[in-house]
């Protein structure tokens, strides 16, 4: 059972990254799936959620606009599509799985390993 992520790096300000994630040994089509952001110093944010089939997202005020989640339950793999990124955005991306309940995403129960995203 895991969520693996990848495509973090250095980019200037402005710029786009798209980052990935594929989970393995759970039943993942039926899951929210989101993108938690930890910058240094700061607490921990929820950046992206998505529900199960994809109709639902949630963004923080703080991306909305600019970043993008998917997913594919064939694959199996959810994605962030950052934009306009900014030095704030830098930080630790991690992708994470949550039971939907109710409507909305609940507490995540695995997480990733983190990619690092660096905008500078």
């Amino acid at each position: 059972v895991q969520l693996v992520e990848s495509g973090g790096g250095s980019v200037q300000n402005g710029g786009s990254l798209t980052l990935s994630c594929v989970a393995s040994g759970f039943s993942y089509s039926t899951d929210c799936m989101g993108w938690i952001r930890q910058a240094p110093g700061k607490e921990r944010e929820g950046v992206a959620r998505m529900s199960p089939g994809g109709s639902w997202t949630y963004y923080a005020d703080s991306v909305k606009g600019r970043f993008i989640i998917s997913r594919d339950n064939y694959k199996q793999m959810a994605y962030l599509s950052m934009n306009s990124l900014k030095p704030e955005d830098t930080g630790v991306y991690y992708c994470a799985a949550g039971d939907w309940e109710g409507g909305s995403c609940a507490a995540a129960f695995l997480w990733g390993q983190g990619t690092q995203v660096t905008v500078s």
